[in-house]
């Protein structure tokens, strides 16, 4: 196959193509001086790369665009004519370069209709997917095959530590001459092996997980590749714009929000031809003539708005004008030309009219034009949401109409926020995340359906997201304290509970397969660091599932162990309740030995946590009198003390203590686990 002489060519010059439009639009706004500027210096880059590769027609537009803009390079302002010459310039220019693709394309006339290059799909969108889906599949193949090399470290990391018990071994075997000899020679061999091990372990052990953390940053960059700004959409959609407001001699501005988010090329392409017919339907019959829209009280110039929003495993295209809105009569008056008999157009209501619309077929346009009259715009939006798996609302009015196309994200990427619940991982979208807070367990309201908190002066529903996610879990169980995520959504605010918050990062998020069924408050699926699967929560699904009604079961609260600590000192008392209480115990506290005794009489407890040096009775007589009473003697006891001699450890046992920890020597994870122990 013969070398493609402008593979690199042409993605510099659909590049710079992109950024002379927008800057020319932005030109018309303002005519600054650094926009000249800019604009020249991206003429000048396209006219050099044009003459490299021999396309003379290119470099001469690239030059008719500098010569144009150097008489402004001072300042001043910049006549209408000379902006609306240097967009046709540059659609030459789009066309010429389109045709080295297609060299009949680039034989054909020259001549186009003003809005020709609003149709197009926006340069950035046109990314080589297949070979991108390649990339990836490439990507996650070679991290899938890293992972058993990963562990072959492990394994080496054992082989080292056993050398190392072998080297250990041999100083300490041996008595004779001839056994010492030979001991120091399997010694020699055995710290060689050591050695050897030690240097590979490192040597592999650095190298794997360097080449694991940059084949996750490759595979995170070409996931974003995949991925196209919102934004590619906004140059096209104000020409669009432009282009109709001047052929109708209107006085219209564009606005584009929501360009940050980031979505699968294929969605946008697909969008793109509906949202071109909205913005010419919303200047051609929205946008009132600037001495109409005066004499009403609106301000001269139009205003068209896209707005692109994520909304969980969704995205929403919102097209907004701020014209006189949709003439109903006009519509139920065309509606009967075309065939409705009056009895069914008269009672037809704004929803029914507007299905109407969608249908195809109906225009309100008194004459045909290259903007509008041929009844067939909103049948092309139709069309392509449906051809989406999406939907297409309308609402409008005396201020003017809104259009809101929903489709479903195939890809998309996000900031979220990783949480994890009895061992599963999730992640929530970190624009619905209104605030994160410790709850505790007196701050939950339970009723036998439901449960809630307050927030911010509002009651609002609280649910686990072990329950959100198994809804026949029951009801949120009760603990001491909850790390919660405060989620808001279309429907308002819900608070989840988790056990614990891990990270935010920026993730792509996939629609689940299919025949993969799940729940609402699945959005789709992301991967982590090691290519794991994550949940990815919608929150809209997330605050439905906390506004279920459930009913509360027994089994939700676990059986809490109490635990009586005895100590004298405040500061030692305090640290072992905080402690045992994290882990879950009910802990109650006495000062002495003495008043041990007694809570020990009024209460049932799990087990006995005593200090040995108190006035009055002490932890070993303490331990005495509770193996002599016949209602107490099978409760253990661990002995908690600075005390640590040979006798003192004895006497413990004597005296029938389970556990006997020094204080220098403290462990909270191991007192807990004794505790454990003991109590199950």
């Amino acid at each position: 196959m013969a070398q493609d002489p402008y593979k690199y060519f042409r993605l510099e010059a659909r590049e710079l193509i992109d950024h002379l439009g927008k800057g020319t639009l932005e030109l018309e706004k303002t005519a600054g001086i650094e926009v000249v500027l800019r604009l020249l210096r991206h003429a000048h880059t396209l006219k050099g790369a044009a003459r490299v590769v021999r396309q003379r027609e290119i470099a001469d537009r690239a030059h008719a665009i500098e010569d144009a803009l150097a008489r402004h390079r001072d300042g001043g302002p910049i006549p209408p004519s000379t902006i609306t010459g240097l967009l046709a310039v540059v659609d030459e220019i789009t066309r010429l370069v389109a045709g080295l693709d297609d060299p009949p394309a680039a034989r054909s006339p020259a001549v186009e209709s003003p809005t020709a290059v609003s149709d197009d799909t926006p340069r950035s969108v046109r990314a080589e997917l297949a070979e991108m889906d390649g990339l990836l599949d490439g990507i996650m193949e070679a991290h899938a095959r890293i992972a058993p090399i990963r562990g072959a470290t492990k394994t080496i990391e054992e082989a080292r530590q056993r050398a190392e018990l072998l080297v250990d071994h041999l100083a300490r075997t041996g008595s004779s001459e001839a056994d010492r000899r030979s001991t120091r020679r399997v010694h020699a061999l055995a710290e060689q092996l050591r050695d050897l091990v030690a240097t590979a372990a490192r040597g592999l052990g650095t190298g794997i997980e360097q080449l694991h953390r940059e084949l996750v940053q490759v595979r995170d960059r070409a996931e974003q590749l995949r991925l196209v700004p919102a934004s590619s959409l906004f140059v096209s959609l104000e020409r669009t714009v432009r282009d109709a407001a001047a052929s109708l001699g209107k006085q219209v501005a564009f606005h584009g929000k929501g360009g940050d988010v980031r979505l699968d090329a294929h969605v946008l392409g697909a969008i793109h031809g509906a949202l071109v017919q909205l913005v010419r339907n919303a200047v051609a019959h929205g946008i009132e003539a600037a001495p109409e829209r005066i004499a009403t009280g609106k301000a001269a110039v139009g205003q068209v708005s896209i707005e692109i929003v994520r909304r969980g495993r969704r995205v929403a295209f919102s097209c907004h004008d701020d014209g006189r809105g949709v003439d109903l009569d006009a519509v139920r008056a065309v509606a009967r030309r075309v065939g409705l008999a009056p009895s069914q157009t008269a009672p037809l209501g704004v929803e029914e009219l507007m299905r109407l619309l969608l249908r195809g077929g109906i225009t309100t346009s008194a004459t045909v034009t290259e903007i509008a009259g041929r009844g067939i715009g909103l049948d092309v939006v139709r069309d392509a949401t449906e051809r989406l798996g999406g939907t297409v609302t309308i609402e409008t009015g005396p201020s003017g109409t809104t259009f809101e196309l929903v489709v479903p994200a195939s890809l998309a990427s996000l900031e979220a926020l990783g949480v994890e619940m009895a061992g599963v991982r999730a992640m929530f979208p970190l624009d619905a995340v209104q605030c994160t807070a410790r709850v505790g367990e007196h701050e939950i309201s339970r009723t036998a359906r439901a449960c809630s908190i307050v927030h911010e002066g509002k009651v609002i529903p609280f649910v686990s997201l072990a329950e959100a996610l198994r809804p026949s879990a029951g009801s949120a169980r009760v603990r001491r304290v909850w790390s919660t995520v405060i989620v808001e959504g279309a429907d308002g605010l819900a608070a989840i509970g988790v056990d614990r918050l891990i990270n935010t990062a920026t993730v792509v998020v996939r629609l689940l397969p299919e025949l993969a069924a799940a729940d609402p408050i699945v959005a789709g699926a992301a991967l982590d660091p090691d290519g794991h699967p994550l949940l990815v929560l919608d929150p809209d699904g997330v605050i439905a599932a906390a506004r279920r009604d459930r009913a509360i079961t027994q089994t939700s609260s676990p059986t809490r162990h109490a635990v009586l600590v005895i100590d004298d000192s405040l500061t030692t008392r305090m640290l072992e309740q905080s402690i045992l209480e994290s882990a879950g115990f009910e802990v109650d506290t006495a000062v002495s030995g003495e008043h041990g005794l007694e809570a020990a009489r009024r209460k049932r407890y799990a087990l006995f946590l005593v200090d040995v040096e108190m006035p009055g009775i002490d932890g070993f007589t303490f331990i005495e009198r509770v193996r002599s009473d016949a209602d107490l003697r099978d409760t253990p006891a661990i002995l908690v003390t600075s005390r640590s001699s040979i006798a003192d450890r004895q006497r413990g046992d004597q005296v029938g203590a389970q556990g006997y920890i020094v204080k220098s020597e403290f462990d909270q994870t191991d007192l807990v686990a004794q505790i454990h122990r003991l109590v199950s």
